[in-house]
């Protein structure tokens, strides 16, 4: 994939995602979410941001499966259970993400829900990626 990301100057600073990327390639990878479930269908980690490492390790491992990287994310959505907690370990998010996808981040939205699949669950992780 070739992917431009585009952060506008008229906009407020894209900290932590892109406003849009435009990405070209021959084939599009849509990820199912992902929550923070062991192989064995358990939800792991007590805390948003265990959970958050967890799930997205967890769709990072299917984009893999699919042969793509983290750099081929177009596009990724956060489904969170408590959209103030989300925003109160911001910065620890952060690291996790940079330390499992890197530095190149996809359009991206937090959205709150009232409850995921699993009741244990604090978040959900689904994306769009675009393969070469």
């Amino acid at each position: 994939m070739s992917p431009e990301r585009i952060n506008p100057p008229e906009l407020s600073p894209a900290t932590g995602f892109s406003h849009a990327v435009s990405a070209t390639g021959s084939r599009i990878v849509f990820l199912a979410g992902q929550t923070a479930l062991d192989g064995s269908g358990k939800v792991v980690g007590d805390s948003l941001p265990e959970q958050f490492e967890r799930a997205l390790a967890n769709l990072l491992t299917a984009l893999a499966a699919a042969g793509g990287h983290p750099s081929d994310l177009a596009r990724v959505t956060v489904y969170a259970v408590d959209v103030e907690a989300y925003r109160a370990h911001a910065a620890e998010l952060g690291r996790v993400w940079r330390r499992l996808a890197g530095r190149d981040y996809p359009a991206m939205a937090v959205v709150g829900v009232v409850r995921l699949w699993d009741t244990e669950a604090q978040l959900e992780l689904d994306g769009i990626a675009v393969l070469p």
